[in-house]
């Protein structure tokens, strides 16, 4: 029997909303896990379609992929034939990314890894899947480098905002971030740049090499390398930022439910995962005593506060309003 009157009331509002189930929805996490499947597919099509084709070397694990992929040409006409004798990027994802994810294993934490994974089994498996075009799939690189750099950062948006990760400096940010107290970004910035600065030092690839090629022709085709490595990067950098600090709008709820204030508080706790937080009021006509329902939540999850308002109380009065910053557990840190 349950101890006490909430119990009780709780019990019963979870079996008639979600069957018993606490926490989040299984159906809210098998989308979750959908939208990372799919959305690995685009980055996986840009860097065998655009910037392998192209040359590039941009930043993070797909760029020291990249690197040993230019570095093994013809080293393994046997083993990779289909890749001009090149070890293959999904190869190389699989190797690193299990090295990385057993180091977080043990320093970060597994819930991490356990997507994560997911994420990195996804997009190796693109990656053998999708063929990588002999003529990049845009002629002139720096479009390329600005086109292949938004649409990447849109799909690795959607990957970040279904909690996810396609690991790589992912991992190693996490890590880093765990025992020093430095920001996760600034890390990851570090590590491009080192791994962008490093293809410097590639030989050119044979489709480049001609009689009589001069050192300053040579010099100037690493220049530019890195230079639309950093292009590369820098775009799909900036679209990260821009998708993220758009899903990461928030939204403050004031609920007034005479009589079912306790349930609806129940179930965004529970369900929502959102703190909530029960305000004293009276209402001034009646002079009747109620409570008030606050809670702060990302705008994305409004639509499912308001569906369990309606479900429990449609009769609630319900104001919604935009939050510029949302600052602490659950949100954004406080610098």
């Amino acid at each position: 029997m349950p101890k006490n009157v909430d119990d009780t009331m709780k019990n019963s509002l979870h079996e008639q909303l979600y069957g018993g189930h606490y926490g989040p929805s299984p159906v809210k996490t098998a989308l979750e896990y959908l939208f990372i499947f799919l959305a690995m597919f685009p980055m996986a099509m840009i860097v065998n379609w655009i910037i392998l084709p192209h040359n590039i070397v941009s930043g993070g694990l797909t760029g020291i992929c990249a690197i040993i992929y230019y570095a093994t040409s013809g080293s393994f006409p046997d083993t990779f034939a289909m890749y001009g004798g090149s070890i293959p990027v999904w190869l190389t994802t699989l190797v690193f990314n299990s090295v990385l994810l057993l180091i977080a294993y043990f320093t970060v934490d597994w819930r991490f890894c356990v997507r994560t994974l997911f994420g990195t089994l996804t997009l190796a498996m693109w990656y053998r899947v999708i063929p990588i075009r002999a003529t990049p799939l845009i002629d002139d690189p720096v479009s390329a480098c600005i086109v292949g750099g938004l649409a990447f950062g849109v799909a690795l948006g959607i990957v970040m905002a279904n909690n996810g990760s396609s690991g790589g400096t992912d991992i190693v940010a996490k890590v880093v971030h765990h025992y020093r107290d430095i920001s996760l970004g600034r890390v990851m910035i570090i590590c491009d740049l080192i791994i962008i600065a490093s293809s410097y030092m590639l030989p050119l690839p044979e489709q480049f090499m001609h009689d009589g090629i001069t050192a300053q022709e040579i010099t100037d085709f690493k220049t530019r390398r890195i230079l639309y490595g950093l292009c590369m990067t820098v775009s799909y950098t900036l679209s990260v930022d821009t998708m993220m600090t758009h899903l990461r709008r928030s939204v403050q709820f004031f609920i007034y439910s005479q009589n079912h204030y306790a349930e609806i508080a129940t179930a965004i706790n529970q369900t929502v995962n959102r703190g909530v937080t029960i305000l004293d009021g009276m209402g001034w006509y009646s002079k009747q005593p109620m409570h008030v329902v606050s809670v702060l939540a990302r705008r994305h999850e409004a639509q499912q506060i308001m569906r369990l308002v309606r479900d429990i109380d449609p009769n609630a009065f319900v104001s919604q309003a935009n939050v510029s910053g949302v600052f602490g557990k659950g949100f954004e840190a406080i610098k």
